[in-house]
């Protein structure tokens, strides 16, 4: 610990450099390197189709929510690729989804995926893709617990129940090693899950990996604001009020909707990856110090010019990001 990459990229946050003035905290690598084509290009794309607009509002989102109600998105895996077995399974009345590699269905480690979607959006073909190449080239069973959303359901009900769940699968997993892996709001629920299962006194995971983390529903701070001008994926506006629904009567600075709010004390190890044209990215940034400050060892990567999601992508910078969860979690 302790050997920090300085060479700090001048972003447009112009406070990012006040935020890691105490990098020696925690281990941090920021990219200096200029974003590849591929990346711009899909940035780009991202831009073109107006994205971002789908939940770019409280109108957008409410929008969005009838839409889903009249037609439903399927949970069913879709993606997934060659030389994987799939089972489904039922337990505390969610369906939970087992992929294992088809030539070493019986070995390996453990992974909980927990998908994003801003708490109200069901799990997709690109959540999907990125479990196969987990379990492909890891060669570990992963674990989807396809949790329900919001509005119908909330923090106060998920938070615990996703908790149990992955309590159950530490207590059933003997010496084979459990690391969890959740994007966006699926980071948070991780997080908020690892907090609650520490406040209960059951075991902890090996290891969080957190992309894109949605961590902190009750403060915006007024740099997100000017980086979320060049976000090409979310909305303050709309995340804010995803946010507010999965909190239902909760108030937003609980630790169920903001566990930055919450206690790091016993927590497991943490990989954190973020880009700098996602506005949640300064609360990954204070995710590393507070873990830090409470002895939980973290890492995080934080990439020049890359969206919400970035090791998801077909890009240079998503499979460099893809092979150091892989390595972490073997």
């Amino acid at each position: 610990m302790g050997q920090i990459n300085k060479n700090i990229d001048r972003y447009k946050c112009k406070k990012l450099e006040n935020m890691l003035e105490e990098t020696n905290d925690y281990e941090c690598w920021i990219g200096e390197a200029e974003p590849s084509w591929q990346s711009q290009f899909i940035v780009l794309l991202m831009r073109f189709f107006r994205i971002k607009q789908r939940k770019a509002s409280v109108k957008a989102v409410k929008k969005r929510l009838e839409r889903l109600k009249s037609n439903p998105v399927s949970y069913t895996p879709t993606g997934l690729g060659r030389g994987i077995n799939i089972k489904l399974k039922n337990s505390k009345g969610w369906p939970i989804y087992y992929t294992v590699p088809s030539s070493n269905p019986n070995n390996g480690n453990y992974i909980i995926f927990i998908h994003g979607g801003g708490y109200i959006d069901e799990i997709v073909k690109g959540h999907w893709q990125i479990i196969g190449e987990l379990t492909r080239r890891s060669k570990n069973c992963c674990i989807v617990p396809i949790y329900p959303l919001a509005p119908k359901a909330t923090a106060k009900e998920v938070v615990p129940l996703m908790a149990e769940i992955i309590g159950e699968v530490l207590e059933n997993a003997g010496s084979a090693k459990v690391c969890i892996v959740g994007n966006s709001a699926g980071a948070g629920l991780a997080l908020a899950a690892a907090q609650f299962l520490r406040d209960n006194g059951c075991k902890q995971p090996e290891k969080l990996i957190l992309i894109s983390p949605a961590l902190n529903a009750s403060q915006i701070r007024p740099e997100q604001y000017s980086i979320e001008k060049e976000d090409p994926l979310l909305d303050i506006e709309g995340a804010l009020e995803g946010a507010r629904l999965y909190a239902g009567d909760l108030n937003l600075s609980h630790p169920f909707i903001s566990p930055l709010n919450g206690s790091f004390r016993g927590l497991p190890s943490m990989l954190i990856f973020s880009g700098t044209l996602d506005f949640l990215y300064p609360d990954s940034i204070d995710l590393a110090k507070k873990a830090k400050a409470a002895g939980v060892y973290a890492e995080l990567y934080l990439k020049k010019a890359q969206p919400h999601n970035y090791p998801a992508m077909p890009t240079p910078e998503g499979r460099e990001a893809l092979d150091i969860i892989i390595k972490a979690v073997q």
